[in-house]
């Protein structure tokens, strides 16, 4: 209980990020936060980090929604995406205005989503991978043995000046490297990257 019950919280610019505006909807969903466009291009699964409130996501998906991508935000039992890591059974059906589907997520959240360690080479998955240059906890070993698992046209984009925390809004995280750029500045070159991979 004092492990589960103690993670990083959503900062007042995640909370904004939970209102609707005049492009996007913002609604909650069987637990789920939801980020709808008018007319949406396609959809991303969103699986959040471990220990961190999920609202902490909110204005990254926001600014996805902003493109086109309807993102759902699911929430995972005690912040820890690895206790449910088929939160994603279910949502197509409830979209079915979308055609097009990712799966996704930030740190431990994206290892329970989409993160491999058996051999996808011969797949026909298209994979999309960032991360910031200043990254203090993403172990970079690990990820440049198991990214030769990865399809050989995986797109990868290294945000430079970009950190491990700096994906979502919960505050400086342990371990992690100095951050050369603003959040709002990472999040947004992520939003602009990812949508128009997804959308190509």
């Amino acid at each position: 209980g004092v492990y589960v019950g103690d993670y990083y919280h959503a900062d007042a610019a995640a909370e904004a990020a939970l209102l609707s505006d005049d492009s996007v909807t913002v609604t909650q969903e069987n637990g789920s936060w939801v980020f709808a466009p008018d007319t949406p291009t396609a959809g991303l699964i969103f699986y959040p980090g471990g220990k961190v409130e999920n609202t902490a996501y909110a204005p990254l998906l926001h600014k996805l929604a902003d493109k086109g991508i309807l993102c759902v935000l699911v929430k995972m039992p005690c912040n820890l995406a690895v206790l449910d890591m088929n939160a994603a059974d279910g949502i197509l059906e409830d979209f079915p205005e979308v055609n097009s589907w990712y799966i996704g997520g930030h740190s431990l959240g994206g290892a329970m989503a989409a993160y491999s360690t058996a051999d996808l080479t011969g797949s026909r998955l298209r994979v999309y991978s960032t991360y910031g240059s200043e990254d203090g906890v993403l172990n970079r070993e690990k990820y440049e043995t198991d990214r030769s698992n990865l399809p050989a046209n995986t797109t990868e984009v290294v945000i430079d000046g970009g950190c491990h925390a700096g994906f979502g809004r919960y505050g400086p995280q342990a371990g992690d490297g100095t951050p050369t750029i603003s959040g709002e500045d990472q999040q947004q070159q992520t939003a602009d990257a990812l949508a128009a991979w997804m959308i190509q």
